[in-house]
């Protein structure tokens, strides 16, 4: 069966609610104060069967609407997951202030299907009629209710005239709507909440994508609490399942109506993420009051959703009634938002409204180059072209199919099957968990190169640059800078040996007085045995300055022929081999030995023996008993 949600619209008391009582027998206005005071204040719910052209069930969800002015956040609140709208205009009073505020709203939103609805037909005659019907279509023209395209029905709620008309006329608006993507993730912003005897807490919503199912746990955004999903009805009747198009009520578990409120939304748990920022396209109405200057605060509404923002436009410090421009917008706490998202801007004070527009980007970068071309991506280009530019401007630094799902809404099934193009053209490549964009790996890669390359001409007596100093340098993931390692090596472009990356073939390059230094200091070392003399004499008497022999120094310790085993103390590796084999030809005469024992036996000094002690501790020699060292 398909569904369509109806929406109405119109000045107050031009006959909305009577006109749906009239097609449905519900009265949507469920207020005891609405049926005292006789007008509409929040939203009515509604729903009826219809047949449609080809035979087949139609189901039609009502939400009707408030016409007065103090009420338009109420009837914003109900518009956003219409599919078809009843513009209702009284033929005795024809067009009205709210007529036109709500005729905005519908375009700004994106409407695209409905009939117009001259009310009150007993009301008037027919000549009567037939100028209200000429004010109405000049009204119209243009528009996407323009005449003949969409149809003018006359009916009178009294009398039942003209209602079957607009059923037709319903029915045959309804023929070319496509119905909501009932596979999409999906989202349902909440619009009700109430306790119910027997049930307990209770959200109704128009269900704008996916499908939810009895004993689903869902999360509520922003707030982040988890649900299940106890009940589900569907206009009014229990269900297994509703889906997208649909009206919907939930019996919730696990919450309570103190923890829901208007304006929140049903999703699946760990799927999108909340936003306090947002990049728009924006369209001020040509009847706004005065041009939108930038850092201005407005009204802001959103499916059922209402806050306040601020407005910096994107290029120009001003917009112009009846223009467009890119614009982020400041909220001031956390709210899901996502691309394709359609949204109404009011006037701070006076509260009118001004302007509209769609969501582009829940998940805008500080400070990004090029802006307004990414922007113009997201707002004109096909999915495909909109999902490479999102990985893009990620450059090396990738985005994972998660946060793809996050920031566009799609499915990992729909991200999968648009990108598959873009992988096999080598366009994107997919480095373990991310997506990264090719040209983005080849310029890293480039990065890379010359990182090494300048190192080696700014530090000769280096072997290569760490790993982690040069994956810092290049600002990559581990996942993408090792893959980028492993195709520069592939291409012998460089070569890494254990931490150290370099260029193939290069190692140290010495000048004479270096290698003479180099030389000198192991000569000292290896000649000194276990009585080394201390470091900085050594380097003292060197021809080069302290900063490259101190890099002498560091070489010959990476390359082991030095062996560091305390801040003051540096050996030869030959004597520390030596002193092994003095250490285990002990072990024959005795397995243990104090300290007196090792001067004796090494012939060195208390400063040199507790620190070669120590050593030979950490080198599992010996193992320290007491006063003792016990020969392993």
């Amino acid at each position: 069966m398909k569904s369509i949600i109806v929406g109405t619209a119109g000045h107050i008391d031009h006959g909305k609610t009577a006109l749906v009582k009239a097609l449905t027998g519900i009265d949507a206005d469920r207020l005891e104060e609405e049926k005292r005071r006789g007008i509409t204040i929040d939203l009515g719910f509604a729903h009826m069967d219809l047949a449609s052209a080809n035979g087949e069930p139609l189901h039609l969800g009502f939400v009707d609407v408030p016409g007065h002015e103090r009420f338009v956040r109420n009837m914003l609140a109900g518009v956003g997951g219409i599919d078809l709208v009843l513009l209702v205009i009284a033929a005795d009073e024809s067009i009205k202030p709210q007529t036109r505020e709500h005729f905005d709203i519908l375009q700004l939103l994106g409407v695209q299907r409905g009939v117009t609805v001259l009310t009150k037909l007993d009301a008037v005659d027919a000549e009567t009629l037939d100028v209200v019907r000429l004010e109405v279509e000049e009204f119209l023209r243009g528009t996407f209710l323009e005449a003949p395209q969409s149809p003018i029905v006359a009916v009178s709620a009294l009398t039942g005239a003209g209602l079957e008309d607009l059923k037709r006329a319903i029915v045959s608006t309804t023929a070319g709507a496509q119905p909501r993507d009932s596979s999409a993730l999906a989202r349902l912003p909440v619009d009700r909440v109430f306790t119910m005897k027997g049930f307990g807490t209770v959200v109704t919503g128009t269900l704008i994508s996916g499908t939810i199912r009895r004993d689903e746990e869902l999360e509520v955004f922003p707030s982040g609490r988890k649900v299940r999903v106890r009940g589900v009805q569907v206009h009014g009747q229990p269900a297994d399942a509703a889906v997208a198009g649909q009206r919907t009520a939930l019996n919730l578990a696990w919450t309570s109506t103190e923890d829901l409120s208007r304006g929140m939304t049903l999703a699946p748990p760990a799927t999108y993420s909340t936003t306090r920022r947002v990049d728009v396209q924006l369209s001020l109405l040509s009847a706004a009051p005065r041009p939108l200057k930038s850092r201005t605060r407005v009204h802001f509404h959103s499916n059922t959703m209402e806050t306040v923002a601020e407005i910096t436009l994107h290029g120009v410090k001003q917009l112009a009634p009846g223009s467009q421009a890119f614009a982020r917008l400041k909220l001031p706490e956390a709210a899901l938002l996502l691309p394709g998202d359609r949204f109404i801007l009011r006037q701070f004070s006076p509260v009118v409204t001004i302007g509209g527009g769609v969501v582009l980007d829940s998940a805008p970068i500080s400070r990004m180059p090029e802006l307004e071309n990414f922007l113009q991506v997201l707002a004109a280009s096909a999915p495909e072209r909109m999902l490479g530019s999102r990985i893009e401007r990620r450059g090396q630094a990738g985005i994972t199919l998660s946060r793809l799902v996050a920031e566009t809404g799609w499915a990992t099934n729909v991200l999968e099957t648009r990108l598959a193009p873009a992988l096999r053209e080598r366009k994107v490549l997919r480095i373990g968990d991310l997506f990264v964009d090719a040209a983005a790996v080849v310029r890293t890669q480039q990065l890379t190169v010359s990182l090494v390359e300048t190192f080696h001409r700014k530090d000769p007596l280096v072997g290569g640059i760490a790993r982690e100093a040069l994956r810092e340098q290049v600002k990559a993931s581990s996942e993408v800078f090792q893959a980028i390692l492993e195709l520069l090596s592939r291409e012998k472009k460089i070569e890494v040996a254990g931490d150290l990356v370099h260029l193939p073939g290069r190692g140290v390059v010495m000048k004479d007085e270096e290698a003479e230094s180099k030389e000198k200091i192991e000569g000292a070392f290896a000649g000194a045995g276990l009585k080394v003399p201390a470091l900085h004499e050594v380097i003292a008497g060197l021809k080069v300055d302290k900063i490259r022999a101190q890099k002498i120094v560091t070489l010959l310790l990476r390359d082991k022929m030095l062996v560091k085993i305390s801040d003051e103390l540096v050996f030869h590796r030959s004597a520390l081999e030596e002193l092994r084999r003095l250490v285990a030809a002990q072990k024959l005469k005795s397995p243990k030995m104090d300290v007196a024992k090792f001067k004796e036996l090494t012939g060195v000094s208390r400063k040199y023996a507790i620190p070669l002690l120590e050593y030979l501790d950490r080198e599992r020699v010996t193992r320290r008993v007491g006063d003792l060292r016990e020969i392993l």
